[in-house]
C-alpha cells in the first residue's frame, strides 16, 4: 500500500500550486508552456549561472527557493540530475520530473546511475528519467520542454504512456478527445503506472484512464489499483505494445507454448476489466466514447445511415466486434415505416435512404425513433464533405436533427464517420458538448462500443474479483516427475485418473489382462515430455499379443511401463495447464487438447486464484464449447469438468515449488472427467 505521505507528495506533483524548473533551453520552454496554458501559480527557474530565464529571476539552487515547490522539472545533464533531485528531496518538494536520458536504458553504468537517482529521491515522487514530462490540462501545469497541441479542460481522460513521442502525438489529435492529464513514464524508476493510476483515481474530474505500456513491471500493484478503478466505475483502456521475455526457461509443456508473456498480460487486463486495444486510433476512440457514455450495460446497438453500403459495412464490422444488431421493437419498426414510406425496408441497421435528406422535422422524427429503441448504443453514420471545396448544409441539418432527437431521448448515442477526416473538429466539439460521442472510423467506433460493454460487464462482477497474490519466488533446479507420480498427486487432489498399474516388459501383457481390454500402454520415464512424438504410447490394445508387441517397440525408451484401462466415450479432449511465472504468478490455461493443441490454439488463460464461475466462463469462451454442450452428439458433464479443472488449479497453486503442470488431455465424458496424461515439473529443494 502507498503511504499517506507518499500520496500527498504525488498529489502535489500532479496538481501543483507552484513549479520550479532546472536547466537552460528546455527549462525555458517549460516556462513558456506553463504560461501558454494559463498556469496561475509561480514558476521559479533555477540555474547556477543565469540571472533570469523568460523574464523570471533565477535562483541558484533548490535551497534558495521561496518555499518547497510542489513540482519540479529537471532538465540538466544526467550526472547533475542526481544531485538536483537530492537537493529537492532535502528541500521538501512534492515531486520531480526527470527529463534527462542515459540511465537504465543505457546499460550497466546507466542502471547504477538510476539506482543513485532513486536513492536521492528519498521517497519523493519521481517521474522518469528519460521522459518528456507531464501535462495537466485541468490546472494548467506544463512540465514539458516542447510544444503540444492540447488545451485546458474542466474534465476529461488521463493518459499514461511509456513513449514520449506517442504522448506528444496524442496532444496533437484532432478527434475531440478531451485530455485532462498526460504523463510520460520514461523509465519509471521510482513512480510507476500503478501508483500514478492510484493518484488519478482520487481526482473526480478524470472520466477514464488510458495506459500505453510496453510491459507490466509490478503485476500485484496494477492488480490492486485496477480493482480499485473497476469498483470506482472509472474505465481503463490499455494499448500494450511488444512482449517481454520474462526469463529464460526450457519450455517442455504444451501449456507454455500457449501462455506466453503477452497472453498473461491479456489475462491480467481481462481479470481487471481493462479493455485492451491494439491501435492508437482505437485507443483514442475508445477513451472518447467512455468519456461521454462510460461503460455500457450490453452489446446491443442500433445504426442508421442513408446508404445501404454503409449499413452493410456496419453489420459486418459489428459481427466481428461481438456486437448485436437486434430487430427494432415492433412499435419502433411500425412508426419508422410510417415515417419513411413503403420504399424503405425498415431493419437494423437502418438505411433510411435520402427521401428525408435535408428535411429537419422528418429526420428528427426518424432519429427519435432510432434513439428510443431502448438499445445499449445508437449510431448515426455521417461523413461531412470537404470544407474547402463543398457546402455542408444538408449534412449540418442531419446532425441538427440527431441532436434534437437526442435531447429528448437521452440514450447513449454517437455520430460516426466512415473516414476519420469525415467528421470536422468543430462538429466533433459540438457533439461532445451535447453529450453525443463524435466517433471517427466505423471499425474503431464499434471496437470502442465493444470495449465499453466489456468493461461494463466486468464492473457488474467487480465485487467477486480478488487481487492477485505476490508471486512466489521458486528456487531450485527444475525436475520433471514421471507420469505415474504426477497422476498419483492429481488423484490425491481429487482429480480422476485412469485405473492402471506399473509393470516391466515381461509382466505388461498379464497386467493388461487383469485390468481388462482395451488398454493403453506408456513408457514411464521422467525424461519423456511428449510421448506421442517419440512412440512412447500405444492406445486401443485389445490382446496380450498386442501389449507384448507394444512394449517391445518401446525398447530403449524405458524399463517400466504404465498399463491403464482405456477410457472411451470422450465428448472432447481438453488441455488444462498451470505455469508459474516469476512476474504474474500461477496462470491456468484451458483449451482444446490432444496432439494438435499448438495447431488449433483454442485456449483461454486465467491468472490464479480463479473461481469456479471464472473457469466455467473460460470454457464457454472456447470454440469447442458447442462440443461440450452436445453439438451433434452427447453433451459432456460440464460440472465435473469444472470440478476437475478447479482441483488441478488449486493443487498447483498450493505447491510453492511447482513450475509447470500440464494435463493433456483431460477427457470430458458424458459422466465425469478423467486426466489421462500428466506432465509435472517442480523445483528441487537442496535437501531433495
Amino acid at each position: 500500500m502507498i503511504s499517506s505521505a507518499r500520496q500527498e507528495k504525488l498529489r502535489r506533483l500532479l496538481a501543483p500550486r507552484h513549479v520550479a524548473v532546472f536547466g537552460g533551453d528546455a527549462a525555458a520552454e517549460a516556462i513558456r508552456q506553463c504560461h501558454r496554458i494559463g498556469f496561475a501559480g509561480p514558476v521559479w527557474p533555477v540555474h547556477p549561472h543565469r540571472t533570469e530565464i523568460e523574464g523570471l529571476t533565477c535562483y541558484r539552487s533548490a535551497a534558495e527557493l521561496p518555499e518547497a515547490p510542489d513540482a519540479a522539472f529537471v532538465a540538466v545533464p544526467k550526472e547533475a540530475t542526481v544531485g538536483v533531485v537530492a537537493d529537492l528531496a532535502a528541500r521538501g518538494a512534492g515531486g520531480v520530473v526527470c527529463h534527462a536520458s542515459g540511465f537504465a536504458e543505457h546499460g550497466p553504468d546507466g542502471v547504477a546511475l538510476q539506482e543513485s537517482l532513486v536513492a536521492a529521491a528519498a521517497g519523493m515522487a519521481l517521474i522518469g528519467p528519460n521522459c518528456i514530462g507531464l501535462l495537466n490540462y485541468l490546472d494548467g501545469a506544463a512540465l514539458w520542454p516542447d510544444q503540444h497541441g492540447g488545451r485546458r479542460v474542466e474534465r476529461g481522460v488521463a493518459v499514461l504512456t511509456q513513449s514520449g513521442n506517442i504522448g506528444q502525438n496524442l496532444t496533437m489529435q484532432r478527434r475531440s478527445l478531451p485530455l485532462a492529464q498526460l504523463i510520460t513514464l520514461g523509465n519509471g524508476a521510482a513512480t510507476g503506472a500503478a501508483e500514478l493510476v492510484d493518484a488519478l483515481l482520487d481526482d473526480p474530474r478524470i472520466t477514464a484512464i488510458g495506459l500505453h505500456l510496453e510491459g507490466v513491471d509490478d503485476v500485484a500493484a496494477l492488480s490492486r489499483v485496477g480493482l480499485r478503478a473497476l469498483r470506482a466505475g472509472i474505465p481503463i483502456v490499455v494499448l500494450k505494445s511488444g512482449s517481454s521475455e520474462l526469463g529464460a526457461r526450457a519450455n517442455l509443456s504444451h501449456t507454455s507454448s500457449l501462455a506466453g508473456s503477452d497472453v498473461l498480460c491479456d489475462a491480467l487486463f481481462r481479470r481487471l476489466g481493462m479493455a485492451r486495444v491494439h491501435r492508437v486510433e482505437t485507443f483514442v476512440e475508445t477513451l472518447k466514447f467512455l468519456h461521454v457514455h462510460g461503460p455500457l450495460s450490453g452489446t446491443r446497438i442500433a445504426s442508421a445511415s442513408c446508404s445501404g453500403g454503409e449499413a452493410a459495412l456496419v453489420a459486418d464490422l459489428a459481427e466481428r466486434s461481438g456486437l448485436d444488431l437486434p430487430p427494432f421493437p415492433p412499435s419502433t419498426e411500425q412508426r419508422l415505416q410510417q415515417l419513411l414510406g413503403d420504399r424503405v425496408a425498415v431493419a437494423n441497421p437502418l438505411d433510411y435512404h435520402t427521401y428525408i435528406w435535408g428535411d429537419l422535422p422528418a429526420q428528427t422524427a426518424c432519429f427519435a425513433e432510432l434513439l428510443g429503441a431502448g438499445l445499449d448504443a445508437h449510431l448515426l453514420l455521417v461523413d461531412f464533405p470537404r470544407e474547402d471545396r463543398c457546402a455542408d448544409g444538408a449534412w449540418t441539418t442531419t446532425v441538427d436533427a440527431f441532436l434534437a432527437a437526442h435531447r429528448t431521448a437521452g440514450s447513449a448515442a454517437c455520430v460516426v464517420s466512415s473516414l476519420p477526416e469525415g467528421l470536422p473538429e468543430q462538429v466533433g466539439e459540438r457533439l461532445l458538448a451535447a453529450g453525443v460521442a463524435p466517433m471517427q472510423g466505423v471499425a474503431d467506433c464499434l471496437a470502442a462500443i465493444a470495449a465499453a460493454a466489456e468493461i461494463g460487464a466486468a464492473q457488474r462482477k467487480s465485487n467477486a474479483a480478488v487481487p492477485l497474490e505476490i508471486p512466489v519466488r521458486v528456487v531450485g533446479e527444475p525436475h520433471q516427475l514421471d507420469e505415474r507420480a504426477g497422476k498419483q498427486e492429481l488423484a490425491a487432489a481429487g482429480v480422476a485418473v485412469p485405473e492402471g498399474v506399473l509393470s516391466d516388459a515381461d509382466g505388461a501383457p498379464e497386467a493388461a489382462a487383469e485390468l481388462g481390454f482395451p488398454v493403453v500402454v506408456k513408457a514411464v520415464s521422467a525424461e519423456l515430455a511428449h510421448k506421442t512424438e517419440v512412440g512412447a504410447v500405444r492406445v486401443g490394445l485389445t490382446s496380450r499379443e498386442q501389449v507384448r508387441d507394444a512394449v517391445g517397440g518401446m525398447a530403449g525408451l524405458a524399463e517400466v511401463f504404465l498399463v491403464e484401462r482405456m477410457v472411451a466415450g470422450a465428448v472432447a479432449e481438453l488441455i488444462v495447464g498451470v505455469r508459474r511465472d516469476p512476474q504474474f504468478g500461477a496462470a491456468l490455461t484451458i483449451g482444446a487438447g490432444g496432439v494438435l493443441v499448438e495447431l488449433v490454439r483454442d485456449s483461454v488463460t486465467l491468472l490464479l486464484p480463479a473461481t469456479r464461475e471464472q473457469i466455467a466462463e473460460a470454457l464457454r469462451g472456447l470454440r469447442i464449447w458447442p462440443l461440450l454442450t452436445g453439438f451433434r452428439g452427447p453433451a459432456a458433464d460440464v460440472p465435473a469438468v469444472v470440478d476437475a479443472i478447479a482441483a488441478i488449479a488449486e493443487h498447483a497453486r498450493g505447491d510453492d515449488r511447482l513450475l509447470e503442470l500440464d494435463v493433456n488431455p483431460l477427457l470430458a465424458l458424458p459422466r465425469g472427467a478423467v486426466a489421462v496424461d500428466v506432465l509435472l515439473r517442480r523445483a528441487r529443494r537442496t535437501d531433495d
